[in-house]
């Protein structure tokens, strides 16, 4: 186990005061002030922090948190012996929280050896070794508390949480079981002050395992992607398509010319498995498809308007490209906007028009109502929408007028549906949405 030391070099600006030349306090503020009488000019200073690692390989591989190497200029890796090594950054993975580096100390170093974090179970004992504020070297032990934690900080969560005590400089140190074996990656805390209060997170080390290969080997992390933004199937949804369990990823979006679009899989489909593997929570088909090789066929069960179907899909490679969000605007959304009140759902729409397109920033391309009122005391409320939404599917039956969208809703009552599924896209964000009609 070992230190990692990171310096970064950052530019500040002084806020204080302007003086005059010949100004009593001008040589006291040179001196001790951020600005003297030249005016505000940046001033640089290097800004340091600590975190943990350990060593996997012989030859110098040592494994930390991303976070922990973000931005540095110079990453240094103290080793047990207090020897100081320079570090060279492999490759890190944002989406995980894991970083590799490798360091040259002329000689085999000690490592540590992986465990299998699916054989741990609750009430397992569990050892954390780090640095927690600098102090190098400190072993605490605590059990496992809870297995596959989702904390929404990424896609891709699978912690192990502990009441090991973890604090900060503890992050990218190991999580040992008691055959002292790394089964984590010690790498966030829940805590009001800032300190230990016995919930701590470790990313599983079968997640993190193939991540460190694929950064050793290509210097970046290779992930299957097959083109589709999926979502959680809650009990409205359920309701509104006829399925007799909630379960599934229900797919709100599919990407042109994606794999899932060349296999035929469309918004709306809720699947089912994945390459045999049951979807019991949406949350594990993204890991899934992420953990599958590249260009992979692997078969799906799709439920799709009321029947199940199956399709075959060839996993793609996912390219790291973040979106650019549209931001609506803040301003008087209600002025004047030629809309009507949809009274089952709670909402007041509007078609879009230019003028509406304009005011709450649709993108060009985007058809469908937009919301411009919610009543706070409507389902629509509790599920989350809100002004500048955007509907485009009602009980999947595609609206872009107000007459589209009534006649959804009178085929809707004939069915004696319990829950409405609109389709909803929030800047280039979309989602389903059950919603319990009312009166």
């Amino acid at each position: 186990v070992v230190n990692v030391s990171t310096t970064q070099i950052v530019e500040t600006r002084g806020g204080g005061l302007d003086l005059d030349p010949g100004d009593p306090f001008q040589e006291w503020y040179q001196e001790f002030g951020d600005r003297g009488p030249d005016g505000d000019k940046p001033r640089k200073r290097r800004q340091n922090s600590l975190g943990s690692g350990f060593i996997i390989d012989a030859s110098g591989y040592v494994v930390t948190n991303s976070h922990v190497v973000e931005q540095a200029d110079k990453i240094s890796v103290i080793l047990a012996d207090d020897t100081v090594h320079d570090a060279k950054l492999v490759g890190r993975d944002p989406r995980t929280d894991v970083a590799l580096l490798k360091i040259d100390a002329k000689r085999d170093l000690p490592v540590v050896t992986w465990g299998d974090s699916d054989k741990m179970r609750v009430g397992d004992w569990a050892v954390a070794i780090g640095n927690p504020f600098g102090l190098g070297g400190t072993v605490t032990a605590g059990i496992i508390s809870a297995r596959s934690r989702d904390i929404d900080e990424r896609i891709y969560d699978d912690f192990l949480q502990t009441d090991a005590a973890i604090n900060r400089g503890n992050s990218g140190g190991p999580l040992f079981n008691t055959a002292g074996e790394v089964i984590g990656i010690n790498t966030a805390i829940f805590s009001a002050t800032g300190g230990s209060v016995g919930v701590g997170f470790a990313s599983a080390s079968n997640l993190v395992r193939p991540i460190v290969e694929d950064l050793r080997k290509y210097g970046r992390t290779r992930r299957g992607w097959i083109g589709v933004q999926y979502q959680s199937v809650n009990a409205e949804m359920a309701e509104s398509l006829n399925l007799q369990a909630v379960r599934g990823a229900l797919v709100s979006a599919v990407t042109p010319d994606g794999p899932a679009a060349k296999a035929g899989i469309q918004a709306g489909d809720v699947i089912l498995s994945f390459d045999g593997n049951e979807i019991t929570k949406m949350r594990r088909l993204p890991r899934m498809v992420a953990e599958t090789d590249v260009d992979k066929v692997c078969e799906l069960s799709i439920w799709r308007k009321g029947r199940a179907i199956t399709a075959n899909v060839k996993v793609g490679e996912l390219e790291d490209v973040q979106p650019t969000p549209v931001v609506l605007t803040d301003g008087d959304l209600r002025r004047e906007l030629p809309r009507v009140e949809l009274v089952q759902l709670g909402i007041t729409v509007s078609e879009i028009t230019e003028r509406v397109r304009r005011r709450f920033d649709i993108a060009d391309g985007v058809v469908g109502l937009v919301v411009v009122e919610v009543d706070d005391d409507s389902n629509a409320a509790d599920q989350g929408l809100r002004r500048g939404d955007v509907i485009d599917e009602i009980a999947q039956t595609p609206v872009s007028t107000v007459s589209d969208a009534q006649s959804a809703l009178k085929s809707i009552g004939k069915d004696d549906r319990k829950a409405v599924l609109l389709r909803v896209q929030t800047g280039q964000n979309i989602r389903y949405v059950g919603v319990k009609p009312g009166e």
